[in-house]
């Protein structure tokens, strides 16, 4: 039973990081003109050593395909986002709650609890406290609409 417990925590960290990843990838695009497999490549010919942030081409994938359907994740934001509009959501919260939608969404593999916890774990590494429940929020109201599919 340990033996299982521990693969599974593997497997949980593996997919952690290549969600941070992801992230990393995606938030940084939404500064600059360059594809993501160009900053994808800077920032694998930046990695040393001792670099504890660990993006993957498995994480370049991902975040590229959360770019490709941003039009759509805004659409889901702007429905269950009452208090801001998307434009006036701050970058790093659009990112989050883009790859935790694009989850809930396109992987049939990840359950929307998961995707909502996930981004509550970035949002809780990377944003600011405000940011936490307002994360929640609009994943919280579209989960209550999306829970019997």
């Amino acid at each position: 039973m340990a033996n299982i417990d521990r693969k599974a925590e593997k497997f949980m960290a593996s997919k952690r990081e290549l969600r941070e990843g992801a992230f990393i990838l995606y938030f940084e695009k939404q500064f600059r003109e360059d594809s993501l497999e160009e900053i994808y490549e800077v920032t694998a010919e930046a990695k040393g050593d001792d670099d504890n942030i660990r993006i993957s081409e498995g994480s370049f994938k991902l975040a590229l395909k959360v770019w490709e359907k941003r039009d759509e994740l805004n659409s889901i934001i702007a429905k269950y986002s009452k208090k801001r509009s998307v434009d006036r959501i701050a970058k790093i919260n659009i990112a989050i709650l883009h790859l935790a939608l694009y989850e809930a969404v396109y992987e049939e593999k990840v359950p929307v609890n998961v995707a909502i916890s996930e981004a509550v774990v970035l949002a809780q590494k990377f944003a600011q406290d405000a940011d936490i429940a307002f994360i929640n929020g609009v994943l919280g109201a579209f989960s209550r609409e999306h829970s019997d599919e």
